[in-house]
């Protein structure tokens, strides 16, 4: 009998061998065992039975912009962890930019971990960035513990945080792979922005005619084509082009190290729903027909894409004009991703299995956190319970994010989080937080 502290009990349990009735054993916030539904409690061991509510990892997240320190008024550690964990994250990533100063030197580094100390309700790791002027800082960003590197191939959208050339991509993709890291991109050329018509106002037919697809699907042509040479691992971040697909797929089967993710506002919104002047709905690259929607969930199916992540980017609300030229774009959804994915996923078919591999399973390997993304013993005991058949209409008020803008407002959603576990400790339930229990993680050696 392994030894426990605590029994998780639930009649389905997502494990990598299948959706099964099951005992999860936990000591010291590990995983020791999954055990048959009806097996005896260890000694001492304390039960928590969840019924027929489904147990699943607990998300990673890996795309997520928390802008603190410096940007603290548009999101914080205290308020996105708060969300992640009533949405069923319990590690994210926090993205390098649209904080102050951005995390691309060690001292920076040093200035987030201090922004978040003591105030993450989940597990916390953190991306690197690779900017046209500090190839020589990437080295040792990296020893000192970050998941990877971010990088633009067209304006960041901040200042401080400039987009690479090509001749600047290669200098800092073949630092990179010297110590085979992982680069993540945002994928869009900007010549064919630059050469797109630009309109200013509120319809967004006029919005997306400025972010082609074209720009999407030339940048990734640009990636392939640099990680085929230096044989350098790359991630394509938030795709939306679904005309990307053919050339990604082929790369991948000729050996290129490339991954892909998309977003759940992707998989889940359609063009032709978003109201004129609605930039809650804005972001970069945009949101498509339905059309393109149906090609991205093929690909997630088929694995072409690896895994789905929010790219949780918010702002105050009066950034969030009318004006989709001048409006900040991102799309906040921390708190809904899991329930807005699942809403999707079964009217497609897919089931459960299906969304914890895109959900925790794949992004926790993408970034080498072995003990996350699984429920198996030698893992972190950090679980989502679920009531997949329950409902809920989306409220912004009832949100964690510090602020309450969001596209899926007066949605109807599938899939309730009951409860929020990190490493064997109940995190959240019934809108109750325990006090933050995160912890600020590093890359593993």
């Amino acid at each position: 009998m392994p030894d426990a502290e605590l029994v998780l009990r639930s009649t389905r349990v997502i494990t990598p061998a299948g959706t099964r009735a099951a005992s999860i054993a936990v000591a010291g916030g590990t995983i020791t065992a999954v055990l048959p539904y009806d097996a005896p409690l260890p000694r001492g061991a304390r039960l928590e039975d969840v019924g027929d509510h489904v147990v699943l990892p607990g998300l990673v997240d890996t795309h997520v912009h928390v802008n603190d320190p410096g940007r603290a008024e548009w999101e914080g550690f205290w308020t996105a962890t708060r969300a992640a964990a009533a949405g069923g994250i319990t590690t994210l990533v926090d993205m390098p930019l649209n904080s102050l100063p951005p995390t691309t030197t060690v001292g920076n580094l040093r200035a987030k971990r201090r922004a978040a100390a003591g105030r993450t309700h989940v597990d916390v790791g953190f991306w690197g960035g690779a900017l046209p002027d500090n190839v020589a800082d990437l080295r040792p960003l990296h020893e000192a513990g970050v998941l990877g590197f971010k990088a633009f191939l067209s304006p960041s959208g901040v200042a401080e945080f400039p987009h690479l050339d090509q001749d600047r991509l290669a200098r800092s993709l073949a630092e990179i792979a010297a110590f085979d890291g992982l680069l993540t991109v945002h994928a869009e050329d900007p010549h064919h922005l630059a050469s797109a018509p630009q309109r200013g106002g509120p319809r967004y037919a006029d919005f997306l005619a400025g972010r082609p697809r074209e720009a999407e699907n030339t940048a990734i042509a640009t990636l392939v084509a640099q990680a085929r040479r230096l044989h350098a691992r790359v991630h394509v971040l938030h795709l939306s082009s679904g005309d990307a697909l053919p050339l990604i797929a082929e790369a991948r089967a000729e050996g290129v190290r490339l991954t892909v993710e998309t977003c759940p506002h992707y998989l889940t919104l359609t063009a032709e729903e978003v109201p004129d002047g609605a930039s809650e709905f804005k972001c970069c690259p945009p949101i498509r027909e339905a059309a393109n929607r149906d090609l991205l969930w093929r690909a997630l199916a088929d694995g072409v894409i690896d895994c789905v992540v929010t790219d949780h980017s918010p702002s105050t609300a009066d950034l969030k004009t009318d004006d989709f030229a001048t409006a900040w774009g991102g799309i906040s959804s921390l708190q809904l991703s899991l329930s807005a994915v699942w809403t999707e996923a079964r009217r497609r078919g897919h089931g459960l299995q299906d969304v914890a591999r895109w959900m925790s399973t794949r992004p926790a390997g993408l970034v080498g956190l072995r003990r996350k993304g699984a429920v198996e013993a030698g893992r972190d005991a950090d679980f989502a319970v679920l009531a997949p058949d329950e409902t809920f209409t989306v409220d912004p008020a009832a949100l964690q994010h510090r602020n309450r803008v969001t596209a899926y407002a007066g949605r109807t959603l599938y899939g309730v989080v009951k409860s929020t576990w990190l490493r064997g400790q109940r995190i959240t339930a019934d809108g109750a937080f325990t006090a933050p229990r995160g912890r600020l993680l590093d890359r593993n050696p």
